[in-house]
């Protein structure tokens, strides 16, 4: 037998990577499958009457063997994978998905779950088995259960239309993306960009076999060309060739597929009961309803138009002034943006790197949980990883029992995919009466230690660093029954606030002092960079907070309404754009037919939750402010009402219970500099 398919014999039940052989995982991923499907045939075939526990918790606690085996193989596959491991991902992902669909579209596991749903009011059930009980029903109505035959073949056609279309959306996204590059030749053309920039610009022609230096659409290629290229007329190349992404009526065109997409899932939605598809999506959000969003939306517009306004004439006078330009367009906005924010603060992230020194960046991360919520973090070295680089640590509390043990995996390298995330080896849930403690990790990818040098990170990667370490203790700290309530998994738009509050200690003269010490003379980071990171923070945040907004609003525009009558895609965003415009439009660009966040991602209806997090992170951070920032009567608040209660009740009930009241916005308007 597979040592992925028996209990581990390791320290505290830990992964035993170097154990694990890469021809395991299909026989264990079939095995595990079946071993599941057994699981819930036996819930089914059960000839008693359908109970909570022996039809609701069964079905959580079932499956286990398979969710260890699938977060092993999916984190690996995310952070040291190759070929043959790509190769299995491709072989069991149908199969896991056709597995959770026999779930979904088992008839005789639903009239039982239905069966105790229906007398969920005599049951006497905590809130935790509520929402479980709630969250079971729902995974099987949500997706169709109640309907008639006739109307269930018609909702798994629209779903497979709707996957092929967005599959087909992302690939012509890809393929515009990929069809334009600008190959220069004259050095004179290069004025104002960075090395680094120029240096891969030049590696790309040379792998092409072509002269010069080749920019292409991609962010790290394109950003830096829009933020630093002089020369006017080449940015505004690059800026309408990003702007016509799938919109420029050829073969990779994307008008229509959107048009279907919002068509179909409106129709999907009245065929489940819904008005609209975001009705669909926002019942399972903290927001609610589509009113609460256009209201929230709206009142901030309200609040942040007038500063984007001041900010716009402020860079309008400000790129007159240096370059006599009349009429800013959307290709000079980074650009005078980025001189202006020079001119105001200097602040150069090289500056800053050496009081940022990787390891004391993470210990103070350590230290400001130990002060906040009485944890320990050691290091281990009798814990399997997965790579060298990986850092194993035991997390303990006041009393010394075990909280969590956490992976840091903090280095690029080939087989590790861009970006910082955090992920769990092992949820944390209770069961026969023990609480099974999670293994929560973080990855990232930060600049490596040279010969000479410590790993030194921006400031950027130091909130990084502070936001994933955030989503880690909301794993750490779980505390619940059921472990598909867990953690992290709560509502989409409340996952954010336990990562975006972690960020404000960062700009704490008070938190920063127990790290920010410079790596070769040990000088504490002196208090004018803390205040010019605090100052460019909020830097044009009146813009940027529109542009937030404006997208928000399209996405709601799409979604929140019948799209029945749209038939010109052009002209429905140009109305929807009205109220956040400030640059002159440009006719060859549109931005929906590339928003892959809601057309391809999974941000449909949910684009709002990025600043409806910030609002609920301003909020709450409001409340340490107020105690102080190291307040343990606030932060125990916090780790009992949020952190610990993972899903278990509604998110609106766990953050009144921490914070007396319904999240304002005003904490964030003030701190953006707003009001």
């Amino acid at each position: 037998m597979s040592i992925l398919l028996s209990k581990f014999t390791t320290k505290h039940n830990t992964a035993p990577f170097s154990q694990i052989k890469i021809e395991d995982y299909i026989p264990a991923f079939k095995e595990g499958i079946a071993l599941a499907k057994a699981e819930i045939d036996a819930i089914v075939n059960n000839t008693e009457a359908p109970t909570f526990e022996n039809t609701v918790v069964a079905m959580d606690f079932s499956g286990d063997i398979l969710d260890r085996l699938s977060s092993i193989f999916f984190n690996l596959n995310s952070a040291e994978t190759n070929d043959e491991m790509q190769k299995i991902a491709q072989e069991v992902s149908p199969l896991l998905s056709e597995f959770g669909n026999d779930i979904t579209l088992n008839a005789a596991l639903f009239a039982k779950i239905k069966a105790v749903y229906e007398q969920k009011e005599n049951l006497n059930l905590t809130p935790e088995q509520t929402t479980l009980l709630d969250k079971k029903y729902k995974s099987f109505s949500r997706n169709g259960a109640n309907l008639p035959e006739d109307k269930k073949d018609k909702l798994r056609k629209i779903d497979k239309e709707l996957s092929k279309l967005s599959l087909q959306f992302g690939e012509n996204v890809l393929a515009e993306t990929n069809a334009f590059e600008l190959n220069l030749t004259d050095e004179k053309d290069l004025a104002g960009l960075p090395e680094g920039t120029i240096e891969a610009a030049k590696l790309l022609a040379k792998s092409q076999e072509k002269d010069g230096w080749i920019f292409t659409l991609d962010h790290p290629s394109y950003v830096p060309f829009l933020t630093y290229a002089d020369n006017r007329e080449l940015r505004k190349k690059m800026a309408i060739a990003f702007g016509a992404k799938a919109f420029q009526n050829n073969e990779f065109d994307n008008q229509e597929n959107v048009l279907k997409i919002a068509k179909l899932r409106f129709e999907r939605a009245n065929l489940l009961g819904y008005k609209t598809h975001a009705h669909f999506v926002l019942e399972e959000r903290m927001a609610e309803s589509p009113d609460k969003v256009f209201t929230f939306l709206n009142d901030l517009l309200a609040k942040a138009k007038p500063a984007a306004q001041k900010e716009f004439a402020e860079l309008t006078a400000f790129a007159k002034k240096l370059d006599g330009i009349e009429q800013l367009e959307k290709w000079d906005g980074a650009y005078y943006s980025e001189k202006l924010k020079q001119q105001l603060f200097n602040l150069d992230d090289e500056k800053l790197k050496p009081y940022f020194q990787l390891e004391k960046v993470l210990n103070g991360a350590f230290t400001i949980a130990g002060k906040l919520y009485g944890l320990t973090f050691t290091e281990v070295f009798d814990i399997d990883k997965y790579h060298e680089e990986v850092t194993t640590y035991e997390v303990t509390d006041a009393d010394n029992n075990l909280v969590s043990i956490f992976y840091a995996d903090f280095f690029p390298r080939k087989g590790k995919r861009n970006g910082a995330w955090m992920t769990s080896f092992k949820s944390q849930y209770i069961k026969d009466g023990i609480n099974e403690r999670p293994h929560i990790s973080n990855v990232c990818n930060f600049t490596k230690p040279t010969e000479t040098k410590p790993s030194l990170l921006t400031f950027n990667e130091v909130t990084t660093l502070f936001h994933e370490f955030g989503h880690g203790l909301h794993g750490m700290l779980a505390n619940t029954t059921y472990s598909s309530l867990s953690g992290t998994s709560v509502f989409w738009d409340f996952v954010e606030l336990p990562s975006q509050i972690m960020e404000n200690w960062c700009y704490e003269p008070e938190a920063l002092a127990l790290f920010a010490n410079h790596y070769e003379t040990g000088e504490i980071i002196p208090i004018e960079y803390v205040q010019k990171i605090k100052e460019s923070a909020s830097f044009q945040e009146g813009l940027a907070t529109l542009r937030q907004l404006s997208f928000g609003l399209l996405d709601m525009a799409w979604h929140g309404q019948d799209p029945t009558n749209i038939t010109d895609l052009k002209t429905f965003e140009t109305a929807q754009f009205a109220n956040t415009q400030l640059y002159p439009d440009v006719k060859e660009n549109a931005m929906s037919t590339a928003f892959s966040h809601i057309f391809q991602g999974g941000y449909s209806s949910g684009y709002y939750s990025y600043k409806w997090a910030e609002v609920l992170d301003a909020d709450a951070f409001e409340y340490f402010h107020e105690k102080g920032i190291f307040n343990t009567e606030v932060a125990s608040k916090f780790k009992e009402n949020v952190l610990s209660k993972g899903g278990t009740e509604h998110p609106m009930t766990l953050y009144k219970r921490f914070r007396g009241q319904e999240p304002k916005p005003e904490a964030l308007l003030k701190r953006a500099g707003l009001v």
